[in-house]
């Protein structure tokens, strides 16, 4: 019961992160422009994702723009963009595979070390989609750092870390963390039925000798 339990909290945490994640490659406020410097403007607020750039004005207004070409965007954006992606499918299908494996579940009950590898690969899907989420968030912001400090960069051009990051990061971290319980807890399951199997072979063995001289007698 504590094991399933377990699994139950790891699958919660590592479903929330995967929400988060959809949610941070939604998002369009991956950076959002600086104040910093003697010309401060606060009529309008500039901010920009993996999808879009947007402006916000002081009247509540605000204005959204797609990128109107892929290639013509620079090479750390294509790649957030790649590694977002797949950290939503791989957290789908790790959703879909962790339901099936899970000792709460009745899939696969007359099975119980193929129902805790898959339950297993489940949580190990939930960790490369954290890992995924992880790089292309820190990427995006080392990015921003780099054009902040840069001297050549206008100050008035200049961005800061936007709210999807913070998002991106949290989210990370939940599903690495709901993946990583995921496979502990399974992999002792595993093990158990494992060992039940080892041990019932050889009393099976010893059945069938047993048998086989009662029926043969010398």
């Amino acid at each position: 019961m504590a094991n399933s339990g377990f699994q139950l909290l790891g699958y919660f945490l590592a479903l929330g992160g995967w929400i988060g994640i959809i949610s941070t490659t939604a998002l369009p406020q991956w950076k959002q422009s600086s104040y910093a410097g003697d010309a401060i403007i606060t009529a309008v607020g500039l901010y920009e994702g993996l999808w879009m750039s947007c402006a916000s004005q002081s009247t509540g207004q605000v204005q959204c723009k797609v990128f109107d070409s892929m290639l013509s965007l620079d090479v750390h954006i294509q790649t957030c963009r790649a590694l977002m992606v797949v950290s939503v499918l791989l957290g789908f299908i790790g959703m879909i595979v962790s339901v099936v494996g899970m000792k709460c579940t009745k899939v696969g009950d007359n099975n119980p070390a193929s129902k805790g590898l898959i339950a297993v690969s489940g949580g190990a899907l939930f960790l490369l989609a954290g890992l995924c989420t992880l790089v292309s968030v820190s990427w995006y912001a080392t990015q921003v750092s780099y054009h902040f400090f840069n001297p050549n960069t206008p100050v008035n051009a200049r961005y800061e870390f936007g709210s999807a990051l913070f998002v991106g990061w949290a989210a990370a971290s939940l599903t690495v963390l709901g993946g990583s319980f995921l496979c502990c807890s399974c992999s002792n399951e595993e093990r158990r039925g494992q060992q039940y199997y080892r041990q019932s072979q050889p009393s099976t063995a010893r059945e069938a000798e047993l048998l086989s001289e009662t029926s043969f007698p010398d």
